[in-house]
């Protein structure tokens, strides 16, 4: 059974991490970019934790209450008693639970790509965290540097060919796209509207 990638809106949920070693910290680390209301439970907090900013801080152990209006949940305190046991109430309760050891959690951590509105996850469900990590860093070496002002430059792009009919707007699209691609830059506004004109008075492009 795989896992499905669903890309979730994070900003303003409440999050709790149940641990505060490494590996919490590796998790609390790849969330926060995406805006969450982190809480972190756990008896001994690493000073790497201790030095993010919007992360609330409880220094003891976790208590089953300390669920309550959580939207999402990681366990990752180490100690496979508590985190069988955080993963199991979260299940009973119906919150998402993502547990360092991949064991009894519903959703995983992938392998992140981040280019400003671009964000790609490799997941290989659990199997081997290694090789997800490997193709991700394959994948990233083959994005342009200037991924960013490609996208900002197609929904630009995007904009402009609304008026065109299916499938010459998706076709229109895709050229964009392939363009960008290979130039790795965006198009500029006269490369732009030559390409537009293209699929305006000659269809799809030969």
């Amino acid at each position: 059974m795989g896992y499905f990638p669903f890309f979730v809106d994070l900003q303003g949920k409440a999050g709790l991490v149940v641990g505060a070693g490494a590996v919490a910290r590796r998790k609390v680390e790849k969330l926060l970019p995406f805006g969450p209301r982190l809480r972190v439970v756990a008896p001994e907090i690493c000073p790497a934790l201790r030095e993010l900013p919007g992360v609330t801080l409880d220094q003891r152990l976790f208590r089953p209450e300390d669920l309550e209006g959580v939207d999402f949940a990681v366990a990752a305190a180490g100690i496979v008693q508590v985190d069988q046991q955080v993963a199991r109430l979260c299940r009973r309760m119906g919150i998402p639970v993502n547990t360092a050891d991949g064991g009894e959690g519903t959703f995983l951590f992938p392998a992140l790509i981040r280019r400003g509105m671009l964000t790609v996850g490799v997941s290989t469900g659990g199997v081997s965290p290694g090789a997800a990590a490997c193709l991700r860093d394959r994948m990233e070496a083959a994005l342009p540097d200037r991924t960013e002002e490609i996208l900002v430059c197609l929904h630009a792009y995007r904009e402009r060919v609304r008026a065109l009919p299916e499938p010459l707007r998706r076709q229109a699209l895709a050229a964009a796209l392939e363009a960008c691609l290979e130039r790795g830059r965006p198009l500029e506004p006269a490369e732009q509207e030559r390409l537009l004109e293209e699929y305006r008075t000659g269809g799809e492009r030969k």
